[in-house]
């Protein structure tokens, strides 16, 4: 369950502010205070960081109208209600700012809510809270967060103001010395409603409910004194976020908590680690491939360097190629006697790389190989008999024949220890 933090700015920088903190849901309060002055508000900073803050401003500086404004939609009504309020403003239309409540339509047929204030004075308050440090994203006029009561006004003291709320959006604020001037309005409300021939009503109507002690009040208005509470607190207890001042070009995005801004953040390294992660392994598994490629046209070399009359080798069908060869020169003991040949032929090869083999055939019966090779010179097939026979095999050479630049021979190799086994 979240707290919020109630703040009530004053009209001017020197005016005192009142703060309150409660938890959502509930009445109790669990802080609250004044501050002397507008410069103080830097002392609630801390307070707002893990808090919701909502902030109350002065009716008095606001001017909160009701009107019948023609019109078909509510776009259309709100960019004809500011020239119509033009005449009983103080200010060119300008210089003001203008917000609208979601309210339809009232009993008297009024279609177009809205409050207008100094543009001067919003930015103001604004300044204040952001030289504090002090996010907000709803400032609601004081009065309109007072309690609604369908058959009396509301009314409570806060500072050195009163405020009170005749109805849904009729409100008033005032220095407590203007008492007389309010007394007029509200004898004028009750004659309004006695000429319904109500008298219940007309006594309603002149009557105020209030949450805290008043300053003296005319005899004429009827004031009920309710159990005192914390003016700031019936504020609290009662505000509607509905409505809100901050609209248009004021309207602020939501300020993202502190956990949910580290929370992205940690997200953030994430996924830019997951991407280097994927970055690195696409580049290990491309290096893979590239190796995988030298390492099929090796073996597809060494295929066609055995059997150099095959014209297309497919990596794929290596073995089974290989299977067919073995099959063709022998049965299954025979082509195991064959590979154990190749084993000791394979390093005697490789011991003297000026040999080139050109045929192979392997006589099972006899465990003997029959190899047709080519050389540059007559000492490389001497030198590979005396390398065959140093890994126990019998070597016949045979005759030597000079192909012009080349000269080819024969060896009959025979695996005597296989030879035996057999």
């Amino acid at each position: 369950m979240g707290e919020t933090l109630f703040i009530r700015l004053g009209s001017q920088i020197e005016n005192k502010i009142h703060w309150l903190i409660k938890t959502n849901g509930q009445e109790d309060i669990i802080a609250s205070g004044e501050l002397p002055n507008a410069n103080a508000l830097s002392q609630l900073t801390e307070k707002s960081t893990a808090r919701d803050v909502v902030v109350f401003v002065p009716a008095s500086d606001i001017a909160i109208k009701r009107l019948k404004v023609p019109g078909s939609s509510q776009r259309a009504i709100r960019l004809a209600a500011p020239y119509m309020m033009e005449e009983t403003l103080a200010q060119d239309v300008e210089q003001l700012c203008f917000a609208f409540s979601d309210t339809k339509q009232d009993e008297q047929g009024n279609n177009c809510f809205v409050a207008a204030l100094e543009r001067k004075q919003l930015e103001l308050w604004l300044q204040w809270l952001a030289n504090a440090g002090i996010f907000t994203k709803s400032i609601i006029p004081d009065a309109l967060a007072l309690p609604l009561d369908s058959q009396s006004s509301t009314a409570v003291m806060l500072g050195e103001q009163v405020l009170i709320r005749l109805g849904a959006w009729q409100v008033m604020s005032f220095e407590a010395n203007a008492w007389p001037i309010i007394a007029q309005h509200f004898s004028a409300r009750a004659e309004d409603s006695a000429r319904v021939e109500n008298s219940a009503l007309a006594e309603n109507e002149n009557t105020i409910l209030a949450y805290s002690s008043l300053p003296q009040v005319p005899a004429e208005i009827k004031v009920e004194y309710l159990p005192e509470e914390l003016p700031l607190a019936i504020l609290a207890n009662h505000h509607s976020t509905k409505f809100n001042l901050l609209q248009g070009e004021f309207q602020v995005k939501e300020k993202r908590s502190a956990t949910k801004t580290n929370w992205l953040w940690v997200a953030g390294i994430a996924g830019v680690a997951l991407v280097l992660n994927f970055t690195l392994k696409g580049v290990e598994l491309y290096r893979l491939s590239d190796q995988q490629s030298v390492i099929e046209a090796q073996i597809i070399a060494n295929y066609k360097a055995a059997f150099p009359q095959t014209k297309r080798v497919k990596v794929s069908t290596v073995r089974s190629q290989l299977r067919q060869k073995l099959a063709e020169v022998g049965n299954s003991d025979e082509s195991i006697g064959f590979l154990s040949l190749l084993v000791k032929l394979e390093p005697a090869l490789a011991s003297v790389p000026e040999i080139k083999p050109q045929t192979l055939k392997f006589d099972g019966k006899r465990h003997e190989v029959r190899m047709q090779t080519i050389a540059k010179d007559y000492q490389y097939f001497e030198k590979l008999k005396v390398a065959l026979e140093k890994v126990g095999l019998t070597v016949n050479l045979g005759a030597q024949n000079n192909q012009g630049e080349q000269i080819s021979g024969s060896f009959s190799i025979t695996d005597t220890a296989a030879k035996g086994r057999s």
